[in-house]
């Protein structure tokens, strides 16, 4: 196995690399058609003039991947430009194609990867180190993407002279490498870096690269050429985040470079600075903060650099790091004074904003082009819980324009290009860019220091709310917004004066501002949502509500989303305080049906499931779903099954379904029906997808939104008419059902066994023919063993759901369980004793477990002493619910059957016996054969127990009065 070398400057050979590389090319020559054709292939295929020539070169090239010496071609014409000259290229067009040829070999060498012959891998490697001396800077970072994938796809003893080879040269070791080559070299260096962070530290024979690697880049940030001096840092940065041993060991040096680095006259190398600082805030927060002070002097004055917006964004993303880290954020406290002023100047809007903005032209009538339409997927589910477990939601309506999904900053170092883009760029108005860090920063700052950031935002709010310029109200009204949460108290005795004022900005000529002010109101919704005195909520409230509400309807479509985010959110904070407006509320949406383009239809569709899940049955009056429901039925008639818009329209019918009960009832027919279909159709596309790789597989969210949807209608109607739409579904429900609980796919999985269970409470006469089919699938999914570790918290998801199917499938006294209960058992006990199950998929598993002894219990019996402990000791954290008392039901018929069981845990059901009475007092549906249960077991120990009353004080004195008054022991 060769030994890495890094001893750099030691046993130098007398040859340079790249003279070393000019005698390997001599082995292998090129034939001059096959090259020529190729160069033709390559700029035909990038040729956007003639479609059939580039559909051509596009196939050729395709096939000449098959011969093994396209590879050494594609790399003799990266690494040959005055060839191409010779061949009649244009300087341009000889770029593109050397490009192109990097392009595809960097390609070719991900998919061959180790399988290369050593001959040929020895002549690509030394035509790419040659290519780094290349003048086109273009060439020479593609060159450096080869050497990347060749290392990837290799490791790193697969090229052990490489590394040394191109710190060497990006060192200038031997004092005449062209600053070109230089830069070429460090920027293969950065991307090999890059790539490899984990295999440069491991171990090799007592050495990790990364340890000899890092000093020598600290070395080449001296280097008088300002690209590697930024390249060098930029590998450097690579390994921070890593908390590498080999970094923390260096760390002195690298914070003494960077304080020495930190005044260099390249805007790149500071941008690196800057990220350096920030990475270090995470990984060591004691080495940042007794330099605080420096810091903010030195950030605030970065920040400020206006010829580049990057280095102030970089600057920027300082305070919202050091904002989000709870062991630094104290030491910002005394420099508020400084921080918050150079936030709210960056987030005014810039110059190439304000030509693109101003002026913004009404298009509410104009269609929406594709690239406008983003991407659509189903919602996560919360997983259903038979217990008080608690799943996070997936987020608030109404996010603000500074915190929401953003694109981020590509990374790209100087040297750099980027060889994937594909050309289709985010809109830049989605772009993470100084405006909205520094808004975030500001936000996050607020959540800390509350009042503090008020004071020194207040003199700015005061000059430039008002302000004539409205770049200067916009910023302004930006700010109000994101100190919204974390200086409410502050704020609150001003908005009296600030919501009404607000409120005529939603007039404002510019769109942007009337844009900006709706979330801004968003913001102070749950101010407004929660004022108690009746004029209050007259004044405030309601002209918020039917503010943001007639904004909706803007005649500019950016404008138009904002304000419907903005009263999705002023729905999460009012809830059923909306119930009284539902009525106009509902107009403005049937008009917004009426006159929104494809791409607003999403957050409308938001708006609506967000009003019905709060309002609930309130909006089953039939005056609300005579309006309501024609303006949904006409644009789900529109939808096709396979448009990315069915995602949210399911999801919001699902929400309409379950507030309008059975009212429902008219709509359900075909609504069921189209669901029935797209699974069907989705399950087809599938199985034809795998069967024909070439086919692309369809997208799970079909399946996820189609079956939430199937529960919805099932829960919401009366019983009898969901059973008849069970009974006359094509093809059959439970048949689908069943390939969709055997899914590869968790989130399908998740909604199935959720539809499973609620066909067990809702329909079971129509589910029990068909649990013989169901059940072994259902018991095979409570296995821990099948979960991957690459998506366990997913998957336990599933699991979780799982349980609660089986147990309220368990319930049903026709239910015949007796077959399974012996394997259904084997596998909640696998989940219930495992550590690292998830205490809410412990819940689910206990209360599924006891459930099964409400029918089961002679089987379970044999079984107690195995399980007794662990499931009194998961039920106590359980919430006092019907399914806790159909679990200790089943328990107490269980240990009724085998008391002794129970020996070594008998004051903890005991305990358990006291908790049930003191929790279910005020209970009746609870006391009835529950508590009879209870009494019966009681009274039986008590007979059981010699010394029944030297045990019974061995509880508290607070238990045994409960158990004596409640079971007159």
């Amino acid at each position: 196995m060769p030994v890495l070398s890094l001893r750099l400057g030691e046993d130098a050979a007398t040859e340079t690399p790249l003279e070393q590389s000019s005698c390997v090319e001599m082995a292998w020559q090129p034939e001059r058609q096959p090259l020529q054709e190729l160069v033709g292939y390559l700029k035909d295929a990038l040729s956007g003039h003639d479609q059939n020539a580039q559909r051509y070169a596009t196939m050729m090239l395709g096939q000449a991947k098959s011969s093994p010496a396209t590879a050494n071609y594609l790399a003799y014409i990266m690494s040959n430009g005055p060839l191409l000259q010779d061949l009649g290229l244009s300087s341009s067009d000889s770029i593109l194609v050397r490009s192109s040829a990097a392009i595809n070999l960097k390609n070719t060498v991900k998919a061959v990867g180790k399988a290369f012959p050593q001959p040929d891998l020895v002549y690509i490697r030394s035509l790419a180190l040659s290519a780094l001396q290349d003048p086109t800077s273009q060439v020479r970072s593609f060159a450096g993407s080869v050497i990347s994938e060749i290392v990837q796809k290799g490791g790193i003893l697969g090229w052990p002279q490489l590394l040394p080879e191109l710190i060497a040269l990006a060192g200038n070791d031997t004092g005449n490498t062209s600053p070109q080559t230089q830069e070429g070299a460090m920027s293969a260096m950065a991307k090999v870096c890059e790539d490899n962070k984990e295999s440069l530290d491991n171990d090799y024979h007592g050495q990790r690269p990364l340890s000899v690697i890092i000093p020598k880049l600290l070395d080449i940030t001296s280097s008088p050429n300002p690209k590697v001096r930024a390249l060098a840092l930029a590998s450097i940065n690579t390994f921070i985040p890593g908390t590498s041993q080999s970094v923390l060991a260096s760390l002195d040096a690298i914070m003494a470079r960077l304080f020495h680095l930190a005044n260099d006259p390249s805007d790149s190398v500071r941008r690196n600075v800057c990220r350096s600082f920030t990475q270090l805030v995470d990984v060591r927060p004691d080495k940042v903060k007794p330099h605080m002070g420096g810091l903010v002097d030195y950030f605030v004055l970065q920040q400020r650099n206006t010829d580049d917006p990057d280095l102030a964004l970089d600057a920027a993303e300082f305070w919202l790091c050091v904002g989000e880290n709870e062991h630094v954020f104290p030491s910002l406290g005394p420099y508020l004074g400084q921080i918050v002023p150079v936030l709210l100047e960056s987030m005014v809007y810039d110059e190439e904003d304000i030509l693109r903005f101003e002026g913004d032209a009404d298009d509410a009538d104009q269609e929406d082009r594709p690239e406008d339409l983003k991407p659509q997927f189903a919602t996560t589910k919360t997983p259903r819980l038979a217990t008080n477990g608690h799943v996070g939601t997936n987020g608030e309506a109404g996010q603000s324009p500074t915190s929401g999904d953003f694109i981020t900053d590509d990374g790209l170092s100087e040297g750099e290009i980027e060889e994937s883009d594909d050309g289709n760029a985010a809109n830049s108005e989605d772009r993470w860019n100084l405006r909205k860090c520094s808004a975030a920063a500001l936000d996050v700052l607020a959540s800390h220091f509350h009042g503090a950031v008020f004071a020194v935002t207040l003199p700015y709010l005061t000059e430039n709310l008002r302000h004539p310029d409205w770049t200067n109200r916009e910023a302004a009204v930006l700010a109000i917004g994101a100190v919204a949460d974390g200086c409410m108290e502050a704020v609150t005795p001003h908005l009296p004066d600030l919501v009404p004022y607000l409120l005529s900005l939603l007039n404002d000529r510019e769109p942007v501002v009337r844009l900006i002010t709706c979330w801004a109101l968003g913001r102070y919704s749950s101010w407004a949502s929660h004022l108690q005195d009746p004029s209050d909520r007259k004044r405030y409230f309601e002209p918020m509500m039917e503010g943001i509400l007639n904004k909706m309807l803007d005649r500019n479509k950016r404008v138009q989303e904002a304000a419907a985010s903005a009263f999705a959110n002023l729905e999460e904070k009012a809830t059923k305080g909306l119930t009284p407006y539902c009525g106009p509320i509902i107009q403005q949406f049937v008009q917004c049906f009426g006159q929104y383009k494809d791409r607003n239809m999403f957050i409308l569709y938001d708006c609506v499931q967000t009003l019905a899940e709060h309002v609930g049955p309130a909006l089953a009056q039939q005056e609300l779903i005579d309006t309501l429901m024609p303006a949904i039925i006409q644009r789900w008639s529109k939808v096709s099954d396979r448009s990315q818009e069915i995602f949210p329209l399911l999801e919001c019918l699902s929400y309409v379904a379950t507030a309008l009960g059975d009212a429902f009832a008219p709509f359900a027919i075909p609504v069921f029906a189209r669901c029935i279909r797209i699974i069907h159709q989705s399950l087809e596309e599938y199985v034809r997808s795998i069967n024909n790789p070439a086919l692309d597989k369809p997208s799970k969210d079909f399946l996820v939104t189609s079956l939430d949807l199937l529960s919805a209608i099932i829960q919401a109607l009366d019983n009898r008419k969901a059973s008849e739409l069970v009974e006359t579904s094509q093809p059959r429900f439970f048949d689908l059902l069943l390939f969709c609980m055997e899914d590869p796919s968790n989130d399908v999985r998740q909604s199935s066994y959720a539809l499973l269970g609620d066909c067990a409470v809702n329909i079971f006469n129509q589910l029990q023919p068909f649990l013989p089919a169901l059940i072994p699938v259902l018991i095979q999914q409570l296995d821990l063993d099948n979960l991957r570790d690459q998506d366990t918290e997913q998957g336990f998801s599933v699991i979780n759901n799982a349980c609660w199917s089986c147990g309220e499938i368990a319930m049903n006294e026709h239910a015949d369980m007796g077959p399974y209960l012996e394997q259904m058992y084997q596998r909640l006990l696998g989940i219930i004793s495992n550590p690292e199950v998830p205490a809410s998929v412990n819940e689910n598993a206990v209360i599924a477990l006891g459930r099964l002894g409400v029918h089961g219990s002679q089987s379970l019996a044999p079984h107690l002493a195995e399980f007794g402990r662990s499931f009194l000791l998961i039920i106590e954290a359980v919430e006092y619910t019907e399914e806790r008392a159909h679990a200790f039901l089943g328990f107490n018929r269980t240990v009724e059957r085998n008391p002794q069981a129970m020996e070594a845990c008998l004051l903890d059901y005991f305990r358990a016996s006291a908790a049930f009475a003191h929790h279910s007092k005020n209970n009746l549906n609870n006391r009835g054969n529950v508590g009879e249960s209870f009494q019966r077991n009681l009274v039986g120990y008590k007979g059981l127990i010699p010394n029944f009353e030297p045990f019974l004080q061995q509880l508290p004195e607070r238990d045994i009065e409960k158990l004596r008054a409640s079971f007159n022991l």
